[in-house]
């Protein structure tokens, strides 16, 4: 088939064209190159609430998934030996009690035998120096009395934050050390935790826009920070997401990064047609002539809001174009 008699063909089988209002040009432009990583959920702080008495626990009010406020009790952790170690302190002090009313009442006999000059003044400084010492041993076991009580107080397990309960790895009955954690909590917000290859370091800023292919829909975020230590090859990053669904901490996400910037020819996407299996383009000629010209078409790309499709091969750039009437 003669070329002049496949050209006419071919225009012939495309739909109307028609020049669009402001002229349609190839253009030359800087595509991002995104870089598909998985990013997981994390709470911005997990902090464990830890027992600060060893024991028994015998409550645990917290579970997977419930919401805490800063301070709320959560468990409640029982040393058996504070109970009997109280009651000997009751003890003692109702006996300094008795000896402390019997040293008083001496006292006051001394002083008043001693107006009638029948004591001596160093009989009645042995009994003031008696009463002195007694109240200062009852003073020694109500300071004692109060450390035992805020030791029991100590075994009330309280959340260090408001959030969410991730974890509570013991249960009632437990025997629990000082220290020994409860249950951790997650709070201070969330965000996506990255981890992503070093070879990409260098293309992460902070403040970059960050694409989320999230269950309910894409979305963007904001790369909020890039931690300087590579751990196993990979750069840790944290990227802020407004709207975040956190039903569940940890859960994977698929992230886009900007990693590297190309250069590309791009066309409206209505500048492309499809005839046969082949791609073409109208290219308007040095004369205003139409000439359909074969292309090789790439991804799709948004660039201010238009709908762009990249092209392969078949244009340099800054060809004129027709594009579609619809």
């Amino acid at each position: 088939m003669p070329r002049r008699l496949l050209i006419g063909t071919l225009l012939a089988l495309m739909p109307m064209m028609v020049w669009a209002q402001d002229d349609v040009f190839a253009r030359n432009i800087e595509i991002t190159d995104w870089k598909a990583v998985f990013g997981r959920i994390e709470a911005r702080d997990q902090i464990p609430a830890r027992s600060r008495l060893g024991g028994t626990l015998v409550e645990v009010s917290a579970v997977e998934g419930m919401t805490v406020s800063a301070g709320q009790q959560i468990g409640r952790v029982v040393d058996e030996k504070l109970a009997l170690q109280l009651t000997a302190v009751d003890a003692s002090l109702q006996s300094l009690g008795s000896q402390l009313a019997n040293a008083e009442a001496e006292l006051a006999r001394g002083e008043n035998l001693l107006q009638r000059g029948v004591t001596t003044a160093q009989r009645l400084d042995a009994l003031r120096t008696q009463v002195d010492v007694i109240r200062g041993q009852i003073g020694a076991a109500e300071a004692e009395r109060n450390v035992l009580e805020q030791r029991k107080a100590e075994g009330d397990v309280l959340a260090p934050i408001g959030g969410t309960v991730l974890t509570v790895p013991v249960a009632a009955g437990s025997v629990v050390m000082p220290g020994e954690t409860i249950a951790t909590i997650g709070g201070g917000g969330f965000f996506l935790r990255l981890a992503v290859p070093e070879r990409h370091a260098l293309y992460l800023e902070e403040g970059d826009t960050i694409r989320i292919e999230a269950p309910d829909g894409a979305r963007q975020g904001r790369l909020a920070k890039i931690y300087p230590q590579i751990q196993n090859g990979r750069v840790i990053a944290d990227v802020e997401v407004p709207g975040l669904e956190t039903d569940f901490v940890d859960a994977r996400v698929l992230v886009r990064l900007p990693v590297a910037t190309s250069s590309a020819v791009v066309v409206p996407v209505n500048a492309v047609t499809s005839r046969m299996g082949l791609d073409f383009v109208t290219v308007v000629g040095p004369d205003g002539t139409l000439r359909p010209r074969t292309v090789v078409v790439g991804a799709p790309h948004t660039v201010d809001g238009r709908a762009l499709v990249e092209i392969l091969s078949g244009l340099e750039g800054d060809e004129q174009l027709v594009t579609d009437s619809e």
